[in-house]
């Protein structure tokens, strides 16, 4: 009997520790595909989320790999519903996967989902703090296609149920949702609390720097980002982060490092070379963003890449080919997924074309494509490019570094090139060369340089007014009229005793240059130039002129 008890005793241990093993090795396999995708390291949650449905082809596996196809920089609908629908065939009544389908549907725009994620959480009868999570996070994933207020109900009830346990991503999501709201004092708040749960805390101050990005707090994001490298230098998030802080101080040498890193410590998932050559794109870095969309271009089913491959061209002023690029991903892609910038990319690529067009009908119509389509993406406020800068380029000729290197230098020049090779953000160094190119009448070389201070301090409107000057002088007038137009927006109104001479000619300006194209216009700028300066005799006479 005794034996019999010993024997049933040591069963029982055994059994209970096969259960404790197995759910421990499940937790963290588990665990290692969420710390991949946290790392942009898709392709290995792909291969840890497939080993685990190869284990056990359980509902909850199939989800998971289905998420992370929807969790990668540019979604795979496809691929993620196919997952989805397998873990249902597994469980019909699986939440989670309910949850994936609906959030496919919220990606491609439709918004009724939200109301789906309800019902499913709803059913679920609120129990289980990871189908409240993954409904939060489903309502947070997409930028245009959320529901920020249901997602921080549904995340503090999951922080609840999960009591002690909680994950630190709970609370990243939190701050997520937050940011989505633009309530970055909770955002900050919820990372705070992630902060001392989380493994990697890399992973918490890279998102503590990218909200302070999102406030334009730059040095205070810049000391985040380091805080995030110093705790994990292989964190490949980190530095994408970084990137973007040294492409809008246009540090491109330093920007490039940093996306050399990111690739380095991201994984060579297609998906994530394709956010790759995104950021080699926006770091003006053309050359790099070419030669890993052409490496993957082959592995990636997403009609996105026709879209990449037609801003490359654009850039080139390839304009054929980024017509048909652009016509090949408007064909294959979702309409949903076709935004107001693609319009706006689309006329310009039409403005390119219409400048080398022969044939009269044909020029016109291009011509006409082009306004539409660009006032398409000016309606809509979108930001992607200056739509109007981009046409004014396009026909009066842009400005290059080879057209500013084939231009005349100086001694002068030559200097402050150096100063500013030094520090790209030492303000002074960019006045002094881009008054030196001025004096040295390089003009493509001021309206470089000019840009590169507005892009450093976008509140000082003398930039502005410079780069007009300077587009005027090399014979591109739409530019200078767009430049001329920023600096009168940009002067604060406590400002304009102080700029009263320089707005009254740019005033003058921009009406001499509308008068043939916009009488009305012409005739209330000339006024507000007299009104800040009667004795402008420029002014005076145009006056006359236009008002006969």
């Amino acid at each position: 009997m005794k034996d019999i008890m010993i024997m049933n005793v040591k069963k029982i241990a055994l059994g209970a520790s096969v259960v404790f093993f197995t759910n421990f090795a499940f937790a963290q396999t588990l665990q290692d595909g969420i710390n991949s995708i946290d790392s942009d390291k898709f392709a290995a949650a792909k291969t840890n989320f497939s080993s685990m449905i190869a284990k056990e082809p359980t509902a909850e596996n199939y989800f998971y790999l289905g998420n992370t196809f929807l969790r990668q920089g540019e979604p795979d609908f496809a691929q993620a519903s196919e997952n989805f629908n397998k873990g249902l065939a597994a469980d019909k009544k699986s939440y989670l996967n309910q949850i994936g389908l609906a959030a496919v549907k919220l990606g491609k725009g439709d918004k009724s989902a939200i109301a789906e994620i309800q019902k499913i959480v709803t059913d679920s009868r609120e129990k289980d703090a990871e189908v409240l999570y993954r409904a939060a996070e489903a309502l947070t994933l997409f930028e245009k296609n959320n529901s920020p207020d249901l997602a921080i109900q549904y995340l503090n009830k999951a922080v609840e149920r999960a009591k002690k346990d909680v994950p630190a991503y709970y609370y990243y999501t939190l701050g997520d949702a937050y940011r989505l709201k633009r309530i970055p004092g909770d955002a900050m708040t919820a990372y705070d609390k992630a902060l001392p749960l989380a493994k990697n805390k890399a992973s918490v101050h890279t998102r503590i720097g990218t909200l302070w990005m999102a406030a334009q707090q730059w040095q205070q994001a810049k000391t985040s980002i380091d805080k995030a490298i110093a705790t994990d230098a292989t964190y490949a998030p980190a530095y994408k982060a970084l990137a973007a802080y040294d492409i809008k101080y246009q540090e491109n040498a330093k920007a490039t490092q940093d996306l050399i890193n990111y690739t380095k410590y991201a994984d060579e998932d297609p998906y994530t070379q394709l956010e790759i050559a995104k950021l080699y794109f926006t770091n003006e870095d053309y050359a790099n963003s070419k030669a890993i969309l052409d490496k993957i271009f082959d592995k990636i089913d997403d009609p996105i890449k026709f879209k990449l491959r037609a801003y490359v061209n654009y850039a080139a002023g390839q304009y054929a080919e980024a017509k048909q690029n652009m016509d090949s991903f408007v064909s294959k892609a979702e309409k949903s997924r076709v935004q107001p910038a693609d319009q706006g990319l689309m006329g310009l690529i039409a403005a390119g074309l219409a400048k080398t067009e022969t044939d009269a009908a044909k020029k016109s119509a291009l011509q006409a494509e082009s306004q539409q389509k660009v006032a398409l993406a000016k309606a809509a406020k979108d930001e992607t490019l200056k739509w109007d800068m981009e046409l004014a380029k396009i026909n009066g000729g842009g400005a290059s570094q080879a057209s500013v290197d084939a231009g005349p230098t100086t001694p002068e020049i030559e200097a402050a090139k150096k100063q500013v090779a030094a520090n790209a953000q030492d303000s002074d160094a960019l006045y002094k060369l881009a008054n030196a190119y001025q004096d040295a009448k390089n003009w493509n070389g001021a309206i470089l340089t000019w840009g590169k201070m507005s892009a450093l301090l976008p509140d000082w409107a003398p930039a502005y007014y410079s780069q007009g000057y300077a587009y005027q002088q090399a014979g591109n007038n739409d530019a200078a009229k767009i430049s001329y137009e920023k600096f009168i927006s940009t002067v604060k109104p406590a400002e304009v005793e102080a700029n009263k001479q320089t707005l009254a000619y740019a005033y003058f300006a921009v009406a001499y240059l509308e008068k043939d194209k916009d009488l009305a216009k012409a005739k209330d700028y000339v006024a507000k130039s007299l009104q800040l300066d009667p004795s402008y005799q420029d002014a005076v006479k145009l006056s006359a002129e236009i008002n006969k």
